[in-house]
């Protein structure tokens, strides 16, 4: 085990790693689910041109939101990495040990708070409007 995860008992963990796997099993039901959908929304043969934006505009929300699970399950994928490799816990910018409440409210967390912000910041800088 890394240095950091030595100072993370290993029932905290293994607490993580299990809330980790649900988060992944409830996201990859809900990213199949939302492929089925707009495979349906596909299939529907519409009647008239509300039909069809009613139907694009379904098929662009559930991409956008499938879209969005899948960037978070791979969040997951490389936190349960993390854990397997023992260096859960640890930001991947600084190197230093990412707060326990920060990984309780965000078990995927990569980076430590102070980091975050300052990548957060940089983002904002990069794109004004948001």
């Amino acid at each position: 085990m890394g240095a950091l995860t030595a100072k993370m008992d290993r029932q905290r963990i293994e607490a993580f790693r299990r809330r980790l796997v649900r988060e992944r099993e409830d996201l990859l039901g809900l990213v199949i689910r939302a492929e089925q959908d707009g495979r349906q929304a596909d299939e529907e043969r519409t009647q008239d041109l509300a039909d069809k934006a009613s139907n694009s505009y379904t098929k662009e929300f559930l991409f956008h939101q499938s879209s969005n699970e899948r960037t978070l399950l791979q969040q997951i994928e490389e936190a349960l990495s993390r854990i397997e490799e023992g260096r859960y816990g640890e930001c991947l910018q600084c190197g230093g040990e990412i707060e326990k409440k920060r990984l309780e409210a965000v078990p995927w967390a990569r980076h430590c708070i102070p980091c975050q912000q300052s990548q957060d910041q940089g983002s904002s800088e990069a794109n004004p409007g948001r």
